[in-house]
């Protein structure tokens, strides 16, 4: 309910606000006796009310009043009004819960006062009314022996809540805060009280929340993360968000951070004065307070600042003085996503696939669950909520409707104890009952934000908008049943009439919000034998596709087990129906399901001929489907294979035997052997130390020699870790951490923030650790703030960072900036395919003043990494680094941009193609083509196998590599592996491909193409493109890619776009390394990515030769698809021609990339999954791939007007092709 025309919202657009500090801290300088806390009026009060300082606003208000004044002199825009502790349950400690009103009005009161003697009309000043946390917690039980107990439940907190904040507006609050949340629950009950206190005042006043992090673990005590939190208090149309107390700045600042990137609201933070020293007090000076948060207001951070525990008026004046001249931050617009809540953040992306939500928490849907709860047994049945997130569910769904139980009070208690199980309790709930008075009971349970199942327009509009009221004021999203006043729908139009009716209510006249809305269409029993009932399956799956089309961000979940009902008994066949109904519904637009997360079958592994008769049932296929079905039921097969195979090396001492198992990648028997070498040696760490380390060390020596090549490194150290592995126990029960094996090094590593791509990073960790240095990998996208913590907490040697695409050089250069701010002193390795060391030497290195070196490939990382790691090495290589890049740097800036041209000279220097009859062929289809689940065996002809090898660093040629006298043999034992492994996925169905492709109408306006996405509406879509504006020789031309497009005055043109991916990579390599199998774990993405760019090459041919059929008559081998020899190109945006990134957004939603493929774009423009290929088609005769080179400053700016963006953003994202320093 927040106004636009409050006051404050101009100022929050203008500058950085400030809040006051800490009142407590204040109040403790006057050194006030228990006589000052009575005063006249509580003289006789029955018990001790010194440290109530809320009390102070009835019994010494001139202090209070005083306290005011002094922030506001000091320069806060805000002041807090002395009422933390002035609700009901807090003073119940002192026997005053009577004054909870009074003390409110009176504190809102003061605050008023001093607010409006010190406003302006250039100034205006605000009292903000705030409520505290209570000293009591929703979420978390009082008693240690029962989980489920609380001292505190919703209707106390409402009641309390809703009184203090009646008081705070009668008493002329401007602003409402609920504040130092360390129980999401308790502020999700505040809010409620606020927003009926609210509607009954017909108030506008503004809402602000402000939550604590109570530890390192960046969580609130009980038990969110930041991101978690913000979700769960979304609904409440607020002012800000933000972070309070426990943490001084510097900590608070990760976490700030992380609010600032997914709240599309203001954002406050008032720290403490650093964390309490020894004897409970703060140290942090207004001026170290004052730099740390100027940092903040710097990185575009904050709107709110102030200060809380142990902050004084001269903090909140040094503040002032400091952010003066800073922006504040821009609140973010984000895309209508469903997002929920348990301990973490779930967002429904496109790429999410489909969302199972566990079933088994179900009263009807488990017989082990139902006993377990009509026993009282509600901790065992936790168990089954655990099971179910396990095996997959990102959501728990919770019913309990049963005539013998107590349906509020079971969900309650079950709700509660579900609280206390994190490995639970992270994952959202769903609340599933048709009596709203348990749905009512389980809402005042969880402190996430839940989804209710269900309600629906069966006891009419009246009731449906009542209920979906209380809903939204929940904080919750809900299902909608396909049910009206006339029954349950059973047909696709009843289905999707009663949606669409439902929808316009909620949205149109409710405002509700779309993407907070999930329709269940009814699955229905198939394969019942009553002829009516045959069509169910298809009126979802249809229903379904109308709902996802014409009811925009709404989504569709269903109750799957129901479509197989009259096979109860046999599991096989129910699985078999699940796994074949979902894999229609979900390509219809289904995105989750209520579902036994962990007895889904395989679509693709399911027997042919079992799938067949139950795609004729589910579909409506044959007349006699439920009978062939049936008939086939009993089917079942089982087949196991052994084999043992005897070598000679296998007569060897079993110290050679390791030694040979590990310099030839051997895994089979490294357990039996290691076990002997443990009752040999005696020790484990005997066993590392001596043959284990001896073959790493012939490993490392060959391979560094040339005679070993990086595949096989990955097998060797495939065979140490199961050797490690399997000694791990003996180690631990030795308790002897200081007998660990040396080690030459510890290095983090991390692919940076917004970058998916880690092939090459895994590569390098592999080979570090072959050379005796431990590697700690953070994975892909990840944070600054993470990469420098665990830097520092992990005490490692230095830091290596990857990146694969452009805009990964810019967050490689906020790190440098960020260790530098922090006083970091560790070397920095830099590398991925994107980098380089002149950019690390003209970028990077200047940023920090430590070692920063570029490492090129695999083979020098070992050699670098051990140099950094080496302390009496590490000053000299520094040094002689650092001379090398200053030549380089001084060669760069010598070269300038001398030799480029003007950006109007290089235009009319364009290139000058012919657009006619000849040239220009009309497609046969135009518009967009899906390609979902491409069979990936159709993949395989259109591999390149050349940078297959290339990535496993054993250079050259195919098929030439295979003959190769020096690198013959390891290229074809890695071709041999690479194809035994993609004959697996195959077979398994372990990798799956997606795709996109499209054709649209399109002309030339200068450098700008601009495409028609639908031949029926105006609306357009501009690819902008940048030209060369290298001075080029006589007779050579300025090229852009406009340039193969025809203007708008000469004949229709179009151009085309795709997209690709091939997903099941992460999983796949998951399950290699938990059996410490790294080299199958790094094959996978080597063939995933070569995967993708074969879909990218099957496209581009189906386009040339079927869709676009501008050349039907192609004919070529791979080896000439490989070498280009045909019409047309496919650039894609990242790479020379194309440079800029930002143009993947536009392609995204050209195609609707997201929404039919699954693949996302990270912030920084990546594509997730990494084995993704994205890009434009042009098609002219004359069209070909050029790199575009550097470009000058006026082209740059012209490139910003045309984007409207700023030409600072521009060079962000251009810089790699800038030909000159910006200022």
């Amino acid at each position: 309910m927040t106004s636009p025309t409050h006051p404050i919202q101009p100022l929050l657009a203008q500058r950085i606000l400030l809040l006051d500090g800490a009142m407590g801290t204040v109040i403790q300088g006057h050194e006030l006796t228990e006589a000052d806390f009575r005063g006249d009026r509580f003289t006789n009060h029955s018990s001790e009310l010194q440290g109530n300082n809320d009390l102070l606003c009835l019994t010494r208000p001139d202090i209070i009043l005083d306290i005011h004044r002094q922030y506001l002199a000091a320069g806060a825009d805000l002041i807090e009004t002395n009422s933390f502790n002035a609700n009901a349950i807090s003073l119940a400690d002192y026997d005053l819960v009577d004054l909870a009103y009074e003390l409110n009005v009176e504190a809102a009161r003061l605050a008023k006062i001093a607010a409006q003697e010190a406003s302006t009309q250039e100034r205006p000043r605000f009292a903000v009314g705030v409520l505290g946390p209570t000293n009591r917690t929703a979420s978390l039980s009082s008693d240690v022996n029962d989980p489920g107990s609380r001292n505190v439940d919703w209707a106390e907190l409402v009641d309390c809540y809703t009184t203090q904040a009646r008081g705070l507006l009668d008493g002329g609050a401007d602003i409402l805060m609920i504040e130092t949340v360390f129980d999401t629950l308790n502020a999700k009950a505040a809010l409620y009280a606020v927003e009926i206190e609210r509607a009954k005042q017909e108030s506008f006043v503004p809402l602000m929340v402000s939550g604590t992090i109570t530890d390192a673990s960046g969580r609130t005590l009980s038990g969110q993360t930041p991101e978690a939190f913000w979700v769960s208090i979304s609904h409440a149309n607020l002012l800000s968000v933000g972070l309070n107390c426990a943490l001084g700045a510097q900590d608070m600042r990760p976490h700030i951070e992380e609010l600032a990137q997914v709240a599309p609201c203001h954002i406050s933070c008032h720290p403490n004065a650093g964390l309490p020293n020894e004897f409970g007090g703060y140290d942090e000076t207004p001026e170290q307070l004052a730099e740390t948060l100027a940092s903040f207001a710097e990185a575009g951070f904050v709107n709110l600042v102030g200060g809380c525990c142990g902050t004084s008026p001269d903090h909140i004046r040094a503040l002032a003085d400091a952010l003066k001249d800073f922006r504040p931050r821009s609140t973010p617009e984000f895309p209508k996503r469903l997002t929920l809540s348990g301990l973490e953040r779930f967002e429904l992306h496109e790429d999410t696939n489909f969302v199972n939500v566990g079933e088994r928490t179900n009263i009807s849907g488990s017989a082990r669950f139902r006993k377990l709860i009509l026993e009282g047994d509600y901790e065992t049945a936790v168990s089954v909520a655990r099971q179910q997130v396990e095996n997959g569910a990102q959501i728990v769904d919770v019913n309990m409707d049963e005539g013998l139980l107590d349906g509020p009070e079971a969900m309650k208690r079950f709700l509660n104890i579900v609280a206390s199980e994190p490995d639970v309790a992270r994952v959202p709930i769903m609340i599933d009952s048709s009596d709203w008075d348990v749905i009512e009971a389980g809402l005042q349970c969880i402190q996430g934000k839940g989804i209710v199942n269900s309600i629906s327009l069966k006891e009419g509009e009246e009731d449906f908008r009542e209920k979906a009221r209380l809903i939204q004021k929940y904080g919750a999203a809900v299902v909608v049943m396909a049910f009206d006043e006339e029954g349950q729908a059973v047909t696709t139009d009843r289905k999707v009439e009663i949606c669409t009716r439902a929808y316009r209510i909620l949205v149109d006249e409710e405002g509700f919000p779309a993407e907070d809305i999930i329709f269940d269409p009814n699955i229905l029993t198939v394969a019942t034998g009553i002829d009516e009932h045959n069509n169910y399956g298809v009126d979802f799956i249809e229903a379904t596709r109308q709902i996802r089309q014409t009811l925009p961000h709404a989504h569709v979940s269903g109750g799957v087990s129901n479509v197989s009902f009259s096979f109860r008994g046999n599991n096989t066949v129910r699985e078999a129906m699940h796994s074949v109904f979902l894999y229609h519904a979900i390509s219809a637009g289904m995105e989750m399901g209520i579902v036994n997360a962990g007895q889904l079958a395989v679509y693709d592994q399911i027997d042919p001929t079992l799938r067949e008769r139950v795609e004729d049932v589910v579909l409506n296929r044959t007349e006699d489907a439920t009978e062939a079905l049936i008939s086939l039921a009993q089917t079942t097969a089982d087949t196991k294979q052994t084999r043992q195979v005897e070598r000679a090396w296998r007569k060897e001492d079993v110290d050679a035997r390791i030694k040979h198992a590990l310099v030839h990648g051997l895994v089979e028997f490294i357990e039996q052997d290691t076990e002997e070498a443990l009752k040999k040696h005696g020790r484990p760490i005997f066993v590392i130390e001596g043959p284990l380390m001896a073959g790493m060390d012939r490993v490392g020596d060959l391979f560094g020699s040339g005679q070993m090549f990086l595949p096989q490194v990955v097998k060797s150290a495939r065979v140490m870790k199961t050797a490690v592995a399997w000694l791990t126990p003996y180690m631990k029960e030795e308790q002897a951490q200081s007998a660990e094996p040396s080690r030459a090094g510890r290095v983090l590593m991390a692919t940076v923030k917004g970058d998916v791509h880690d092939i090459g990073k895994n590569i390098v960790g592999v080979v570090l650790e072959c050379n005796n240095i431990e590697v700690i990998d953070l994975g892909v996208m990840v944070p600054c703030a993470k990469i420098l913590q665990e830097a520092v907490d992990q005490k490692v040697d230095a830091i290596g960072l990857s990146g694969l695409i452009t805009p990964s050089l810019r967050e490689m250069v906020h790190i440098a900036q960020e260790m530098e701010r922090l006083g970091l002193n560790l070397p920095v390795m830099i590398g991925g395919a994107t980098t380089s060391k002149k950019h690390t030497a003209v970028k990077i290195d200047p940023a920090y003043p430590g070692c920063v070196v570029h490492v090129s490939d695999a083979s020098r990382a070992a050699p670098t990494a051990l140099t950094l790691c080496n302390e009496t090495a590490v000053e000299a290589f520094a040094d002689k680094v650092e001379k090398e890049y200053d030549v380089i740097r001084s060669r760069h800036e010598a070269k300038g941009d001398a030799k480029l041209i003007p950006l109007e000279q290089a235009r009319a220097n364009g290139l000058q193609l012919d657009f006619s009859d000849k040239t220009v062929v009309h497609p046969q289809r135009v518009g967009i083509e899906v390609l979902s689940d491409y069979p990936v065996q159709d993949l395989v002809p259109y591999i390149d196998w050349t940078p297959f090898f290339a990535t496993w660093q054993v250079p050259g040629h195919f098929p030439e590599i295979l003959d190769d006298e020096t690198k013959g043999e390891q290229a074809r034992s890695l071709y041999e592996d690479a194809n035994r492994l993609l004959d697996q996925i195959i077979e398994t169905g372990g990798l799956n491909a997606q795709g996109v492709l499209g054709i649209f109408p399109a002309h030339r306006v200068g450098d700008d193409i601009v495409l028609q996405p639908q031949a029926d509406t105006p609306e357009t879509v501009v690819l902008h493109t940048l030209r060369q504006q290298r001075k080029q020789p006589a007779g050579r031309a300025n090229m852009a890619l406009a340039d193969f497009v025809a203007p708008d005055t000469t004949i229709q043109d179009h151009i085309g776009a795709f997209a690709v991916s091939i997903f099941g990579v992460e999983e796949l390599e998951k399950a290699f390394l938990d059996s410490n199998d790294d080299y199958s774990a790094i094959m996978v993405k080597a063939l995933a990515d070569r995967l993708a760019e074969a879909f990218a090459e099957r496209l581009h041919e189906y386009l040339r030769r079927e869709v676009w059929a501008y050349a039907p008559e192609e004919d070529l081998s791979n080896d000439e698809r490989i070498r280009e020899k045909y019409q047309g190109i496919r650039p894609a945006p990242g790479y020379p021609a194309c440079p800029d990134h930002t143009s993947k957004p536009d392609l995204w939603d050209l195609l609707n990339v997201e929404k039919v493929t699954g693949s996302q774009l990270t912030e920084s423009y990546a594509i997730a999954p990494a084995a993704s290929v994205a890009g434009w088609y042009f098609a002219h005769p004359q069209a070909r791939y050029f790199g575009l080179g550097p470009i000058a400053r006026d082209q740059v700016a012209d490139y910003a007007a045309r984007k409207k963006v700023s030409v600072a953003e521009a060079e962000q994202w251009l810089a790699p092709s800038l030909g000159y320093s910006p200022d």
